[in-house]
């Protein structure tokens, strides 16, 4: 339920053959007469924002190495198309 003052993350998010990316996209926040103000950082490619409840961050909480992604190798391309 949106109450006055509650924090809202806003999100664009990316679908593609491969999943979907969630970006964040800026901050909310709901007013006393129930309307929202909405803070962009970016804006989205397709015009379509996604807004719900901002989760807790906590900046105690370890990261272990199944949270993160693996390091892919970029190998530089040469003008032309070939390496």
């Amino acid at each position: 339920m949106l109450t006055a003052g509650k924090k809202l993350a806003v999100f664009s998010i990316r679908t593609d053959k491969g999943g979907s990316v969630w970006v964040r996209a800026g901050s909310a926040w709901v007013n006393k007469d129930g309307s929202m103000n909405v803070l962009l950082d970016v804006l989205p490619l397709d015009g379509k924002l996604h807004v719900r409840e901002a989760g807790e961050k906590n900046s105690s909480a370890a990261i272990s190495s199944k949270d993160v992604a693996p390091q892919i190798a970029v190998q530089p391309v040469a003008p032309g198309g070939q390496s």
